[in-house]
């Protein structure tokens, strides 16, 4: 009795995974069939949401069903992203990410959980230059002139630079700068770049390492901060940066060159067809003219298409190179 008990548990068992198996593979076949959510782990009306925007409509007449931006902000990215884990790994949920929320937040915060291999890059999005904006009266007006400031100023009055929190990819840029010259920095972490500015405006931090805003183009045009080079590898082709230097153009930081990117994540064991639906879908979007243009408007360089396999293998390699630099950076004060 107890034997035959046995075998109709074991076939009940079997029945019901053959049943949840032919439920996946008719899930992934019909991709998708109902609304896509897009999450945007900061609040409506920033940065990220704009570009959500831009890209949502274009993705949704490629899907065929709507895609539907979600905002939820707090613990530097990492809430939204969490909640797009704890959802299936079904496709039904993008996370529009960066290093800040994917790679850098779990090395800054011990309450968040997650690890940077949890998720998988589905399709880049585009690139952001990063800037060094300074207060108006540096005596500096290039990026060599401020290495040479930082050098001479190191044991007396070091220059201070500011972020968007302790262990966003701005502070850790700093930091690594400051290595790299090997001049002491000070570092000053404020809540949000909106502050950040703010004091700049009035001399009350040397620099910061940002990517670029409309704010920084109209600061500097009003006399009220200087832009001092990018970190890209050659002059970026973005009307809004035509007139500044890449630091390759100097000698000190030469070589120092970064850009933070955007892209849409799914969790990494979502089905590989359902991967390749989206980033078919999400390739197209980014080469519609509208989509380029408005992430123009937003200084974002729009990302050369990429497999599948070249988007994750770029994913996993930027993981190792920003978790190295941010090994010698000081993290043990985030919140």
């Amino acid at each position: 009795m107890g034997t035959l008990s046995g075998c109709l548990r074991l076939a009940g068992c079997m029945l019901a995974l053959g049943a949840t198996l032919m439920s996946q593979g008719a899930s992934a076949a019909d991709y998708p069939s109902r609304p896509v959510m897009m999450m945007v782990p900061y609040p409506a009306g920033g940065a990220s949401d704009a570009i959500a925007r831009v890209v949502a409509a274009p993705t949704s007449r490629q899907l065929g069903q709507p895609v539907l931006v979600e905002n939820l902000g707090g613990v530097s990215g990492a809430l939204g992203a969490q909640k797009v884990l704890s959802a299936r790994a079904d496709g039904y949920y993008l996370f529009q990410g960066s290093p800040n929320e994917l790679i850098l937040a779990p090395l800054a915060n011990a309450s968040v959980k997650l690890k940077s291999e949890d998720f998988q890059l589905v399709q880049m999005i585009g690139l952001a230059p990063l800037v060094i904006v300074a207060r108006k009266d540096l005596p500096a007006n290039n990026a060599d002139e401020l290495v040479k400031l930082a050098r001479s100023r190191a044991a007396t009055q070091p220059l201070s630079f500011g972020s968007v929190g302790v262990g966003s990819l701005y502070h850790v840029l700093g930091e690594h700068m400051a290595r790299t010259i090997s001049a002491e920095m000070m570092h000053v972490p404020y809540k949000g770049g909106a502050p950040l500015m703010q004091d700049m405006g009035g001399g009350q931090v040397d620099f910061a390492i940002l990517p670029l805003a409309q704010q920084h183009v109209a600061l500097a045009e009003q006399g009220r901060v200087k832009l001092l080079g990018t970190l890209s590898p050659r002059r970026s082709a973005l009307p809004a940066l035509a007139a500044v230097p890449s630091v390759n153009e100097g000698e000190l930081l030469k070589g120092f060159n970064f850009t933070t990117w955007t892209g849409y994540f799914v969790k990494r064991d979502t089905p590989a067809d359902v991967v390749a639906r989206l980033h078919a879908a999400l390739n197209a979007a980014m080469q519609d003219a509208e989509v380029k243009r408005g992430l123009e408007t937003q200084n974002i360089e729009v990302s050369a298409p990429m497999t599948p396999a070249e988007a994750d293998a770029m994913y996993q390699a930027e993981t190792v190179r920003f978790r190295e630099i941010s090994s010698h950076v000081k993290l043990a004060d985030a919140p």
